[in-house]
């Protein structure tokens, strides 16, 4: 049995949070303590003693967004190359880990990359050993062999996932049809094939130098462990990590499409499928979690507008959804429908836009926000329910909101939400300025 499933306990209480809840509604508050070493390394820890496991959950504040032109790929890149071994740990460290039953992995995005590690408490100090070496010392064992094999691991994984999958390329012709040339978020985080074969070993140390220093990180320990042991343990394996220059994140001003914008492309897919994408508020912005909302109401349940008319009664598309994909920077709201047998992306996008209008005219209602909000209450608990899950919303809300106990605030932000605030996002950001997007089957054009 994965130790990383293991349910563990929340408590719900009274609370003040940075955006109350409504009287009656109750919050959760996730008890921790915070404090940062000399070398500028935050640390969060949270005591949580349901069960004998502990979670260590490393963030850079580095992304894809950080790369330079022709140097793209490097963030998801070094996700890789960090699990190849460091100067006092030179071996792949998932086995170090895994004959301890533990659990480790890492992801990188646009905006961020995080690494962590799910093992028995006993083995605290074998994920921080782990953790610390690979953040100070994992320039000395880094070769020409190691970063050769992991360009070749890389391009195949893009391969793999957007190359040769059915509609994979969608996500790579969304962020740079959207965001212009230059744009942080132009290039999709998996980077391209030929910055990725182009990649120098002294291009690599540099970006490593740049960004993965202790004071461009924080770590959370969550789970069951002692916090005077803990304080002891990280002073040692991480006090002796130097510190950096200070990294200089990236800021643009927002992107906002002045005309429609469709693009055209084919590939070996079975069936014609559309994307609609507007530019739409960041993270944790006024309108973000209203278009969340708006997505349950549009697409999610048998009578959903777009879901009803689309697929049940007029049956010109096979699915259809809709997302707030929010990211740091700048978001986009996206409608994805597969067109069905015998009919065409026109005529999906034409139906979409009717019932889109249709909507927006009458306006989302009380029982349709209601039902929106439970079903995103439900999956919020489901993503806090697990000492994983703590561990990594602690570290999300401190880097992007600077205060790691964010979660009532972030469902706070739910649980306010109107009608009128919902309809607003809604009208405000699905305007006529948008991207059209259609790959359909090669032999059809």
């Amino acid at each position: 049995m994965l130790l990383f499933a293991q349910l563990a306990t929340l408590s719900a209480a009274a609370a003040t949070p940075a955006v109350d809840s409504p009287a009656g509604m109750p919050v959760i508050t996730v008890p921790y303590e915070q404090y940062t070493l000399p070398n500028g390394l935050h640390v969060i820890l949270s005591e949580d003693h349901s069960i004998p496991f502990v979670q260590t959950n490393v963030w850079y504040w580095v992304g894809s967004r950080d790369e330079k032109a022709g140097r793209t790929g490097f963030a998801h890149l070094f996700e890789h190359l960090m699990f190849q071994g460091s100067e006092h740990a030179n071996d792949d460290y998932f086995q170090f880990l895994s004959k301890v039953g533990g659990q480790v992995n890492g992801t990188t995005n646009l905006d961020r990359t995080n690494y962590f590690e799910g093992l028995p408490a006993a083995e605290l100090p074998r994920a921080l050993f782990l953790e610390s070496d690979r953040m100070g010392w994992l320039l000395p064992a880094l070769d020409e062999a190691k970063l050769q094999n992991q360009k070749d691991v890389v391009r195949n994984e893009r391969r793999q996932r957007y190359d040769n999958v059915p509609y994979g390329n969608a996500w790579i012709y969304l962020y740079e049809n959207l965001f212009p040339d230059g744009h942080p978020y132009h290039v999709a985080t998996i980077g391209k094939h030929e910055d990725i074969e182009a990649a120098q070993l002294a291009d690599v140390k540099d970006f490593f130098a740049t960004w993965y220093v202790p004071n461009n990180a924080s770590l959370v320990v969550c789970g069951d462990f002692d916090p005077k042991v803990a304080k002891r343990l990280i002073a040692h394996y991480f006090g002796d990590v130097p510190s950096g220059p200070e990294p200089t994140p990236r800021e643009v001003p927002q992107v906002v499409l002045t005309a429609p914008k469709r693009v055209d492309q084919t590939d070996d897919v079975p069936f014609e499928k559309v994307w609609l994408a507007w530019p739409s508020p960041a993270l944790f912005t006024p309108g973000d979690a209203e278009l969340d909302l708006l997505s349950s109401t549009l697409t999610d349940g048998k009578d959903a507008p777009l879901y009803r008319v689309l697929v049940r009664e007029k049956q010109v598309a096979q699915d259809i959804t809709a997302a707030q994909v929010s990211n740091g920077l700048q978001s986009f709201y996206m409608v994805t429908a597969t067109v069905a047998p015998g009919h065409t992306g026109d005529e999906v996008v034409k139906e979409i836009d009717a019932v889109l209008a249709d909507v927006q005219k009458r306006g989302i209602t009380a029982d349709e926000l209601a039902v929106a909000r439970t079903q995103y209450e439900v999956g919020f608990y489901g993503s806090v329910a697990t000492i994983a899950g703590k561990a990594d919303r602690l570290n999300a809300y401190y880097r992007q909101t600077g205060e790691p106990d964010g979660f009532a605030a972030d469902l706070a932000r739910y649980r306010v939400a109107t009608v009128d605030s919902v309809n607003s996002a809604f009208r405000s950001v699905l305007g006529p300025n948008r991207l059209e997007l259609h790959i359909a089957p090669e032999a059809t054009k």
